[in-house]
């Protein structure tokens, strides 16, 4: 009896000691893949890494981990010339195979959500162009115009649509023209634009764009995204 109880004893000891190791192995490889994470043709701000499941020393030997939740903030990329930057970028990846001597990463499927806000879709958008957030899946945005020496403000709630899954559409519901000759195609050359969203890690596609308090949150997903390597 007293050796059964010295036994589960030791059972217990070194269990613990495997899940302290096991713990210990997750941090310092989150932090080594924070670090590793590119985006192609883009810069990026912050990323944090989460990596789920037990035990992960397991998963480690068989080279592939079950599933990693990945933050990026501020990343910046060229679109038709301007910077647009993605303000964050959640992204949750399963069966993410580790290859190159676990220098790249892959993950078989991935889905997620990048968010634009609408200071930075301002900075996107034409000169003296203002985007807000309209109500009810709408955006504002205000523009102006000189016609004879007089300059005209207008704000018009507009739709926004992804165009071939890799452009954001911003276009005016309607622009009064007030009887005012060319008025309302001066307006749209100013408040309906395209810009490109790039900055997603390779194999990651835009499925669905929708306007909301927070900025424009777009729903993404892919196969094979390559993260590393």
């Amino acid at each position: 009896m007293r050796a059964l109880r010295i036994l589960l004893v030791v059972v217990v000891v070194l269990a613990g000691v495997f899940i302290a190791v096991d713990r210990a192995a997750v941090y310092f490889a989150e932090s080594e893949a924070a670090d590793r994470v590119v985006v192609q043709g883009a810069r990026i701000g912050s990323t944090d890494v989460s990596i789920k499941g037990f035990p992960f020393l397991t998963q480690v030997a068989g080279s592939e981990l079950d599933e990693v939740d990945v933050k990026v903030t501020g990343i910046e990329t060229s679109a038709g010339g301007r910077m647009l930057r993605i303000s964050r970028m959640n992204a949750e990846l399963r069966q993410v195979r580790l290859t190159d001597g676990f220098s790249g990463a892959t993950a078989a499927r991935a889905s997620g959500t990048a968010v634009i806000s609408y200071a930075d879709l301002t900075e996107a958008a034409d000169k003296d162009v203002v985007v807000e957030y309209g109500g009810n899946g709408k955006v504002k945005v205000t523009g102006a115009v000189n016609i004879l020496g007089r300059t005209i403000t207008r704000s018009v709630l507009s739709t926004v649509t992804l165009v071939d899954g890799h452009t954001v559409r911003v276009h005016a519901d309607k622009v009064p023209g007030e009887g005012i000759p060319g008025l309302e195609g001066l307006i749209r050359e100013k408040t309906d634009f395209e810009r490109g969203v790039g900055g997603l890690p390779n194999g990651l596609k835009l499925q669905k764009i929708q306007p909301t308090a927070d900025g424009l949150e777009i729903s993404v997903t892919g196969t094979d995204v390559r993260l590393a390597g």
